[in-house]
């Protein structure tokens, strides 16, 4: 037979195996998973299991591709003290010399059941996502993805195990994962598929609340569990607690139904842990700054986190891409369609954040004008990486390094998304005369009725499809044309046609200096080209910029400028005398051990994006950011 109809065969019996695998795992034995966190504060999590088997060769998997992480990125590398036993006897094992997530061991005769143990020794690290630092001495997030295997031969959703976890005394905790019987620091969770239980992370501290967001008159449960190292930074004010309210009676309003039993948006508020968000179809997983929901500069750069996660429970869990959406976690998944799953949650998220009041319309149009002016002149790389291929590459950009951002590019298809979905919305406003909106489009295509956590996979030609019937449109040469083109210049399609455009001031937007103080940062990037932290180190240097021609790289330190030592306000006052000299900017930089100045040519001052109003043309930005309860 030849390969090609070896491969044929081979596709044509899978539909057969994966129902014989999930016949076998409906009288198939639940897998016992207890899950030791009492040392937690020494940043190390225990487990055990007892996995039902059968005598003969078996392969393991410790999970590789994360949902919601788009990449092979399970943290293997912290799985330590492998034990596998039977009857009290050790049974050896050995790691696939190809696959460095794969176990393989062979069951000896009359063993019915495998014991396995292993830590999880947690990361100090703040970069990455659940592999990032996960614990404090006061909190942790426990991601059951991290301390458990499972058999290969089997669908996800068809290994079932029955979940215990032992927090350290005092502690209190939150999940959307249904709850057996609490018996002191012991939690037994009811029997939970292993896409279910991997979806379902669990948040717990000695500091802990819950926050009731329900709206009124809103049959299902929605909270806020909130876990920190301080009691104080706990103090979520009633206003901010309204406005989660009016988060969630905005999603009913948008989407028209929900696909889960109940939603906890899990918050963690440490300095000490890694910071992002990932999205879960009953939950999410946030982690900012400790003072977060008390500072309100740090409140007001995080305040579109909850809205994005909590939007990705429609676009991303119940409807995800078909290549995004395998069976097991060992499986590679193709991310191109992600300017759809997460573009498209931006763009919502960001609307939802202005139209639930945790945005003002003024602080959405800042960062919108931040947004658009870091894809146009910073961000060169778009002249040769289109936005298709940072959708891609996404496995690889999400742990690519700051310096050099703004020529490789990151994983713009977040930000280039919101330009992207604000001009598909214009598009539909304006061929339907103002009758619909991109709205619409999400009670379409995320509607339905509500059977709890469920998956509905979609295709590129689905999103036009979709799209078509409620504006016909050559929308499927539009996203083409968007996701191919390497223009230097930010697609600012979506903000001319709601009313507004770009400018450039000697003015600093509220958001920007937010940015600036929280993140200890000088953001001089539309000037002379440089992005630095406040003690001079450059993270980036944008190529075509002046400071780049002149030289000037990321990794240096920039010292002094014009002869004095450099602080942050000594640059904006160099910048600013710079529109009344004809001298170049001299900039001492710190090259490893070398020091060197470099003659910057630029005489235009400081250089800030914002947004104006188009004189003449209707503000459609404005009704696209009004709450829907008032329309």
């Amino acid at each position: 037979m030849s390969l090609l109809r070896c491969r044929i065969c081979a596709y044509l019996l899978l539909p057969f195996a994966l129902a014989v695998f999930s016949l076998q795992a409906q009288t198939r034995p639940a897998i016992t998973l207890d899950v030791d966190a009492t040392q937690a504060p020494q940043s190390i999590i225990h487990t055990h299991m007892v996995m039902p088997v059968v005598p003969g060769p078996m392969t393991l998997y410790y999970p590789k591709w994360i949902p919601g992480e788009h990449a092979p990125d399970g943290p293997v590398l912290d799985l330590t003290g492998l034990k596998l036993s039977a009857h009290g006897k050790r049974i050896p094992w050995r790691r696939d010399l190809l696959d460095m997530f794969t176990f393989h061991v062979n069951i000896p005769a009359g063993v019915d059941s495998l014991d396995v143990s292993f830590d999880y020794v947690e990361p100090n690290v703040m970069s990455g996502f659940t592999a990032g630092a996960s614990t404090t001495d006061k909190m942790a997030v426990i991601s059951w993805n991290q301390n458990l295997l499972y058999p290969a031969g089997h669908l996800a959703q068809d290994l079932i195990y029955k979940a215990t976890l032992k927090l350290p005394e005092g502690w209190k905790f939150g999940t959307a994962l249904p709850v057996a019987g609490h018996n002191g620091e012991v939690i037994e969770f009811k029997p939970a598929s292993l896409n279910r239980l991997v979806d379902s992370p669990v948040i717990c501290g000695e500091y802990f609340r819950v926050v009731d967001v329900t709206p009124p008159g809103e049959p299902i449960h929605h909270e806020i569990d909130l876990a920190a190292d301080s009691e104080a930074a706990l103090d979520m004010s009633p206003a901010l607690q309204q406005d989660y309210s009016n988060l969630v009676a905005e999603t009913g309003k948008l989407f028209g139904t929900r696909h889960y039993r109940d939603y906890h948006f899990l918050l963690s508020l440490s300095n000490h842990v890694a910071h992002f968000g990932l999205e879960h179809h009953e939950s999410d997983d946030s982690r900012v700054g400790e003072f977060s929901l008390i500072d309100p500069l740090q409140r007001e750069l995080m305040a579109f986190l909850l809205p994005h996660e909590f939007v990705h429970s429609w676009n991303g869990k119940f409807r995800r891409p078909k290549d995004l959406s395998p069976p097991y976690y060992e499986a590679p998944q193709k991310t191109d369609m992600l300017w759809v799953y997460e573009g498209l949650t931006e763009y919502l998220g960001n609307v939802l954040t202005a139209r639930s009041g945790l945005w003002t319309p003024e602080q959405y149009r800042e960062d919108l004008a931040l947004n658009a002016a870091a894809l146009g002149p910073g961000r060169p790389g778009r002249t040769w990486r289109p936005l298709e291929d940072t959708t891609d590459a996404a496995q690889l950009l999400y742990f690519a390094p700051e310096e050099w951002t703004n020529w490789r590019r990151s994983v713009d298809f977040y930000d280039e998304g919101v330009l992207l979905w604000l001009e598909v919305d214009t598009i539909i406003s304006k061929q339907t005369h103002g009758r619909k909106s991109l709205d619409d489009f999400c009670r379409l295509f995320y509607g339905g009725p509500n059977k709890g956590p469920q998956l509905k996979t979609y295709t590129f030609q689905d999103v036009v499809d979709a799209l078509n019937r409620i504006a016909p449109y050559p929308w499927a040469s539009f996203f083409h044309e968007r996701l191919d083109s390497t223009s230097p210049e930010a697609p600012l399609g979506g903000i001319e046609a709601s009313g507004w455009k770009l400018v450039y001031t000697d003015v600093e937007s509220s958001m920007l200096k937010a940015e600036e103080r929280v993140h200890s940062m000088v953001n001089a990037a539309y000037s002379i080209g440089l992005l630095l932290k406040d003690d001079g180190t450059i993270m980036d240097s944008i190529v075509t910029m002046p400071a780049y021609k002149a030289g000037v790289a990321p990794g240096m330190k920039l010292v002094a400028v014009n002869g004095r030592s450099f602080t942050p306000e000594v640059l904006r006052a160099a910048l600013k005398a710079s529109v009344n000299s004809s001298q170049p900017l001299r900039l001492l930089v710190l090259n490893d051990d070398y020091y060197k100045t470099y003659e910057v040519d630029y005489h235009g001052g400081e250089r800030y994006p914002h947004l104006v109003r188009e004189s003449g043309q209707p503000d459609l930005l404005d009704q696209i950011l009004k709450p829907l309860a008032e329309r």
